[in-house]
């Protein structure tokens, strides 16, 4: 690892100021996904501010019937909530399913909906990766591609976003609230969070560089049945191949993401108005413009048979 300076601040005002006056700055919270990647010199800030102190930590109900959520809230204290438990199942469900109890106990809120690509290529620093240092290919479009994307790549990156946080809270259409070094807030849905890789895999999100998440707030509770399903290789401790989350209606209606499939959690609001008709016509919407490579193509079926497996339990 190489050598840094470390600053700890007390507001958010605070942080996007120390930000713009220290170039090659980062945020850091828990640290669960910046420090192994500096750790391989994969990033390698030479500034890092400490946010974790600005009392972003709280749950509160907001004026609509939602909820705001800190981004400073531990992954832990948000899977056992008792409103997000009651209200918003599918959070609590999604966080129990990623990563340790250890690491769940340090990860804040915004940091999983941040945390980088775990391709393999990208943290191998003997291999090409454009979004690692772009322009100089991507090894994995010819190299193992079994856990890669097969919707939203591109001919400069087929890596996929590891969290399963996100897939809950893209169905239940979360936005982040931000601020930037001039003191200016925003919204952003989550849908729009992200950037499609295109030519620029390097730029994963819309932030800007020292805008900084605040929060992310959830509309008022929708009811409904909530699952959330994560294919593995194994039982625990690993990254979904392809993973299910859906809320479903007792009309049969609902809404559904994946995961494990690209480069964002993966909906489409007109595959939620085919889950009545059944798992099949949803995943043929949700994977229209799908392209798999020989090793990946096992999750087109995988996807469906999953979905299936889902609706059929929610429907009891």
């Amino acid at each position: 690892m190489k050598s840094f300076t470390f600053e700890r601040v007390d507001s958010p005002a605070a942080a996007t100021m120390a930000f713009t006056r220290t170039p090659g700055a980062r945020f850091i919270a828990g640290g669960t996904n910046l420090l192994d990647l500096m750790k391989l010199e994969i990033e390698t800030p030479g500034h890092l501010i400490d946010v974790s102190r600005l009392g972003l930590d709280k749950i509160e109900p907001t004026s609509d019937g939602g909820v705001r959520i800190g981004a400073m809230v531990r992954n832990t204290d948000l899977a056992a909530d008792a409103r997000i438990r009651r209200d918003y199942g599918l959070i609590a469900r999604a966080l129990v399913a990623g990563a340790s109890g250890q690491l769940r106990n340090k990860a804040t809120t915004a940091g999983n909906l941040l945390q980088r690509t775990r391709c393999p290529y990208f943290y191998d620093t003997n291999q090409p990766c454009n979004k690692r240092k772009p322009g100089s290919g991507c090894a994995a479009i010819a190299g193992f591609s079994r856990n890669h994307a097969i919707v939203g790549a591109s001919d400069a990156c087929i890596a996929t976003h590891p969290s399963d946080m996100a897939v809950a809270m893209q169905v239940l259409d979360a936005a982040v609230e931000t601020v930037d070094a001039a003191g200016e807030t925003r919204s952003i849905g989550l849908a729009d969070l992200y950037r499609a890789p295109g030519n620029t895999p390097q730029l994963e999100t819309v932030l800007a560089p020292g805008e900084l998440i605040t929060a992310v707030t959830l509309p008022k509770p929708i009811g409904g049945t909530h699952i959330y399903h994560k294919v593995r290789d194994r039982a625990s401790y690993a990254f979904a191949l392809i993973s299910v989350g859906v809320v479903v209606q007792r009309d049969g209606s609902g809404r559904v993401a994946l995961g494990g499939v690209g480069y964002k959690p993966w909906r489409a609001r007109s595959a939620d108005a085919e889950l009545p008709r059944g798992a099949k016509a949803a995943t043929a919407v949700l994977l229209a413009d799908a392209k798999a490579t020989h090793e990946n193509a096992y999750k087109l079926p995988l996807v469906e048979r999953t979905l299936a497996s889902v609706l059929a339990q929610a429907k009891g």
